[in-house]
């Protein structure tokens, strides 16, 4: 029988994979920003543990290398090979990169990683 914490790791991981199927190819995500919307702010490396837990067969079908840390920055622990593979995909998807290896959140972001401050209209 499954313990209730491997139910909810299961089910929460079930939401991250659904949500990084809705990042639109030639855009990036967050780790943090799929987080909270997923309404667990505080749950960033948790979508990352999830994304890491992807089966072969799942990586075909999550794009899992939409997703990059809150600096704009591929994240990596050592594997440099997956990080070379995951700016490649995304350079072929049309991600630009800085020469400092930064994604530029402002054009790249989804959805609206950085909120552009709107003038507000006066009340009457």
């Amino acid at each position: 029988m499954k313990k209730e914490t491997d139910i909810q790791e299961t089910s929460f991981f079930k939401e991250v994979y659904t949500l990084v199927k809705k990042v639109p190819k030639g855009k990036v995500t967050s780790y943090g920003r799929i987080a909270s919307l997923l309404g667990k702010p505080r749950a960033a490396r948790a979508v990352g543990y999830a994304l890491n837990a992807l089966s072969k067969s799942q990586e075909q079908k999550v794009p899992w290398q939409r997703v990059i840390n809150s600096q704009g920055k591929i994240s990596f622990r050592g594997d440099t090979g997956r990080s070379i593979l995951q700016k490649k995909i995304l350079e072929d998807e049309g991600i630009k990169f800085s020469v400092n290896e930064i994604v530029d959140l402002e054009v790249f972001g989804w959805p609206n990683l950085i909120q552009k401050s709107t003038p507000r209209k006066k009340r009457k």
